[in-house]
């Protein structure tokens, strides 16, 4: 058993009196005497020590959870303290290393008494009895960080309290808005460029996602850069499916706000598209669905040719999925519209992709798909389209007099390349004769 000020020993555990049990005049009094009670800290990994005495713990905090929800008067100061002091004797702690399995989460074996502490700090917080003006010292940078640190746990309960806490305190104290979002920047940073190793990602994006869609128009820069520098280098790392939904959600949100930036985002998404993993490359395709249905004629154009060659590519692979999934693109009203309006400049990109498939991919779903696109250009723009099948087959021609004239000089070298082994083994077996020749 630890007390608040780490230091072992035994001490008087004992029940207090229930907040009904006393006058009023009492009360605050008896919540200090069950905040001190509660900043003992027990060992959990002997589940038979101090069974009595945790139990004794779990019953005060949720005694703390019923009298700071059910509060009707502003908190003091010295409440303020105290309450901060418990949670964070707590919630900052030093966590044991725990045997398990490769890839299970390792889950605190403390938690029958961190959940409740975590659901008396969330109940404070976002009680209407807590002055922001007292709080915001004790509730400072340093204790923000250190929340921060926290949402790297391997136990999602506790990243799900942390997430939820965060984002009140966000709501709560302006102050310290600036600084949680830079701090969270920080710490996607680290996560991209250094360690790729973090627990809380999706949940540093949840809460960004409510951030993002309460920014006021028009955009800050510092928000216009953010959205560059933090969240779309966040599509680098190779873990990227343990996030990528809170991720799109929050580059949407931002091309909804200003679709002036959907050019930033669909050329960053085309910075740090897949080469070699199928399954990403889906997700990049289907976030990209979202930003286009997003985006404006305007920004479409001035991204559409590098755009529409990674969809060629992407229309080309031997992947299935990742074929299908490009071809889904046209069952999008929108993105068909944009893609219709700018034909004279896709078609001619996509045409040998599509040409390609028709004839030769290996899923038949694929193909079909294929021929149904194929069909919208040929209806929509029938002269377009003969151009650029005349011009596919001139290109396939060619193609095809290269490689036969390429396979000739191949041939010619071959024999080449034979000729002179025969007229060196000949050679040799001439020198062999000569030599025994003279031998005899």
């Amino acid at each position: 058993m630890k007390h608040q000020n780490g230091n072992l020993g035994l001490y008087s555990y004992e029940v207090l009196p229930g907040f009904k049990d006393v006058p009023n005049s009492q009360k605050e009094s008896l919540f200090f005497r069950k905040l001190k009670l509660c900043s003992i800290v027990f060992d959990f990994t002997d589940p038979a020590k101090h069974v009595k005495e945790k139990e004794i713990k779990r019953q005060t905090l949720l005694e703390l959870v019923d009298y700071v929800t059910s509060a009707n008067g502003k908190f003091s100061e010295a409440v303020v303290q105290e309450v901060v002091k418990m949670v964070s004797v707590n919630m900052f702690r030093t966590p044991s290393p725990q045997p398990r399995e490769e890839e299970e989460p390792t889950m605190d074996l403390a938690w029958p008494h961190l959940q409740i502490v975590y659901e008396v700090f969330l109940r404070f917080v976002a009680s209407s009895e807590t002055d922001v003006k007292l709080t915001k010292k004790y509730i400072d940078q340093a204790f923000v960080l250190k929340l921060l640190d926290l949402i790297d746990s391997e136990d999602p309960r506790e990243r799900e309290y942390l997430k939820t806490i965060l984002h009140r305190i966000y709501g709560k104290f302006m102050v310290h808005r600036p600084f949680i979002r830079k701090s969270i920047n920080n710490v996607f940073y680290q996560f991209v460029f250094e360690t790729e190793k973090h627990n809380g990602i999706a949940e540093l994006l949840e809460i960004l996602g409510s951030i993002i869609n309460g920014f006021a128009l028009p955009l800050k820069e510092e928000h216009k850069m953010f959205l560059v520098r933090a969240l779309i280098p966040l599509h680098k790392p190779r873990c990227l499916a343990m996030y990528h939904q809170p991720l799109s959600y929050c580059i949407t949100q931002f091309v909804e706000k200003d679709c002036k930036l959907a050019d930033v985002v669909i050329r960053g998404l085309l910075k740090y598209w897949p080469v070699t993993n199928s399954s990403k490359e889906v997700m990049f395709l289907n976030e990209l669905e979202e930003v286009l249905e997003a985006t404006q004629s305007q920004e479409f154009q001035r991204c559409m040719v590098p755009l529409f060659h990674q969809i060629a590519r992407c229309l080309s692979s031997s992947h299935f999925q990742v074929a299908e999934r490009a071809l889904f693109l046209w069952n999008n009203d929108p993105i068909e519209n944009l893609i219709r309006q700018n034909r004279k400049v896709i078609l001619p990109i996509l045409f040998p992709a599509l040409e390609r498939n028709a004839r030769n991919h290996w899923n038949q779903a694929v193909r079909s798909l294929t021929l149904n696109v194929r069909k919208i250009f040929e209806d929509l723009d029938p002269e377009l389209f003969n151009d650029c099948l005349l011009k596919f087959q001139e290109t396939e021609k060619k193609e095809d007099e290269t490689k036969a004239r390429w396979e000739a000089r191949w041939r010619r070298l071959e024999e080449m390349g034979a000729q002179k082994t025969a007229e060196m083994e000949a050679s040799k077996q001439c020198c062999l004769k000569g030599r025994t020749g003279f031998s005899l």
